[in-house]
């Protein structure tokens, strides 16, 4: 019985040995997402990271930098939640509120260049990187007029991260 007992389980760990590993690529041969968590240690060196790399495309290009705002900062986050709440990225606040009056409410003092958002389980720099591809989002990062930027995110609990960047003068 012993015995019986013991082939027993050296099959099952030889067949759980060959069983296939799970595939990290897609059909599309582009690497299946995985969920990309934000740790509370890492949060404050997002918005860096992003103004970094936004700063890097535009010194590429012979753009000027720009610098974070806080007041920016306060109404990217806002709207990340609120489109989070709504379950649909755009750029209308549950309230009807646009852009404009998002950066007024927070106290930023200068005028909207534009704001660009998303809605993704990617990295920031995954979602630059899709940002810059488009022609209205690019064109929004790379203004000439841009002085000052806000940056922030909600990820829900699924993983889902709602995007939002702001640019103002």
């Amino acid at each position: 019985m012993i015995r019986l007992l013991s082939i027993l389980v050296a099959l099952t760990i030889a067949l759980t040995a060959c069983a296939p590993t799970p595939s990290t690529m897609g059909t599309d041969g582009k690497a299946l997402p995985r969920a990309y968590k934000i740790s509370r240690a890492d949060s404050g060196k997002l918005q860096f990271r992003m103004l970094d790399s936004v700063n890097a495309l535009r010194g590429a290009s012979g753009m000027a930098q720009v610098q974070l705002d806080a007041n920016l900062n306060a109404a990217a986050a806002t709207h990340s939640r609120d489109m989070a709440n709504q379950n649909r990225p755009w750029h209308f606040g549950s309230d009807g509120s646009s852009p404009v009056d998002r950066i007024q409410r927070v106290g930023y003092t200068g005028s909207l260049v534009g704001e660009v958002i998303s809605e993704t389980y990617e990295t920031e720099l995954e979602t630059l990187a899709a940002w810059m591809e488009q022609p209205d989002t690019r064109r929004i990062i790379m203004a000439s007029d841009a002085t000052n930027m806000g940056f922030s995110w909600y990820q829900e609990s699924n993983g889902k991260i709602w995007w939002t960047m702001v640019l103002g003068k």
